[in-house]
C-alpha cells in the first residue's frame, strides 16, 4: 500500500494548503479517505478523480468533507465526458448519521452512499477495511479505520480524544495515522475530543506502531515544535504531515 497525504490541516486550510485527505493505493484499487477542503486540487496531482474507486468517509465535520461537493460535480461531467460509465457511481462508505449529511451523499449517477458502524468490514480490491468508532466528543459518530492488504496495515485514527479503546484495532499497526490536533501551549485543560501531538506521540509508542504519521495540524505550527513533542515516539520513524508526503509501506521492512 502507498499512503499520501493529501491535505492535513485544521480547522481550516493555511495559504496553498488543505485540510484532512488521503489516498491509498494498492496494486488493484484507489481509495480517498475524507475529503476536506482543497483535496482535490492536491489529488489532481497524482491521478484523475474518475480513476477513484472509493471514498472513505470518517465523519461529517466541514474540514473533513468540505469538497465532496465538488467531487460530485466532477464525477458527474466526466461521465458526462465518457471517461468514467454513467453506471459507476462513486460509492461513498461513511457513518449513518446525522441523516440531513447521509442526504447529501448520493447525487445522480455521480455518487451512492452506503453505511458503515463498528460491525462493518469492506472488501476492496484487495484491501480489507475495517472500522473503530472513536471518542470525538460531540455525540455524532466518528470512525478510524484500519486498512490491511497483503499482510500490511494502515490505522487512520480520524478524530479521536482520549476515551477511544484503540488496544486491539491498533495495535502493531505498519503505519499509524493519529491527529495532533494541540500542541502543549494550547491544548485544553478538558479532554474535547481530540489529541495532542504528545498524545498521538506516547499512545503510538504504546501500541507499538511501525510508524507514526502525526496530522490534523494547525497550518500555522511549526514542523520543528512537533517534532521536538512528539519525543515519546521511539518505535519508528515519525513522519510530520505535510501535502505530497508519501509512505510506501511495500518498501518498508517487516
Amino acid at each position: 500500500m502507498r499512503f499520501t497525504v493529501l491535505g492535513y490541516q485544521s480547522p481550516y486550510p493555511g495559504p496553498d494548503g488543505a485540510t484532512p485527505g488521503y489516498l491509498v493505493e494498492t496494486d488493484e484499487v484507489r481509495l480517498l479517505i475524507d475529503c476536506g477542503s482543497g483535496v482535490l486540487a492536491q489529488a489532481g496531482k497524482h491521478l484523475p478523480i474518475y480513476e477513484l474507486d472509493v471514498l472513505l468517509l470518517s465523519h461529517y465535520h466541514h474540514d473533513h468533507i468540505a469538497d465532496i461537493g465538488v467531487l460530485q460535480y466532477g464525477l458527474m461531467v466526466h461521465q458526462l465526458f465518457g471517461q468514467r460509465p454513467a453506471d459507476r457511481p462513486l460509492p461513498i462508505y461513511a457513518p449513518e448519521a446525522p441523516a440531513q449529511n447521509v442526504q447529501a451523499l448520493t447525487y445522480r449517477d455521480a455518487t451512492c452512499f452506503y453505511p458503515i458502524n463498528e460491525q462493518t468490514s469492506l472488501t476492496i480490491g484487495d484491501v480489507t477495511v475495517t472500522f473503530l468508532r472513536t471518542d470525538h466528543g460531540d455525540g455524532d459518530p466518528c470512525f478510524a479505520m484500519r486498512l490491511e492488504s497483503k499482510g500490511r496495515v494502515i490505522v487512520y485514527g480520524a478524530d479521536s480524544g482520549p476515551g477511544t479503546n484503540w488496544a486491539a484495532f491498533a495495535q502493531g499497526a505498519d503505519l499509524f495515522i493519529c491527529e495532533g490536533t494541540y500542541l502543549d501551549h494550547n491544548k485544553p485543560q478538558k479532554p474535547n475530543g481530540h489529541l495532542s501531538v504528545r498524545d498521538a506521540a506516547e499512545l503510538a509508542e504504546s501500541l507499538s506502531c511501525g510508524s507514526l504519521l502525526i496530522t490534523h495540524l494547525f497550518h500555522g505550527y511549526e514542523e520543528a515544535d512537533v517534532v521536538a513533542q512528539a519525543e515519546a515516539y521511539q518505535s519508528g520513524t515519525c513522519y510530520v504531515a505535510r501535502i505530497g508526503l508519501q509512505i510506501d509501506l511495500t518498501t518498508q521492512k517487516g
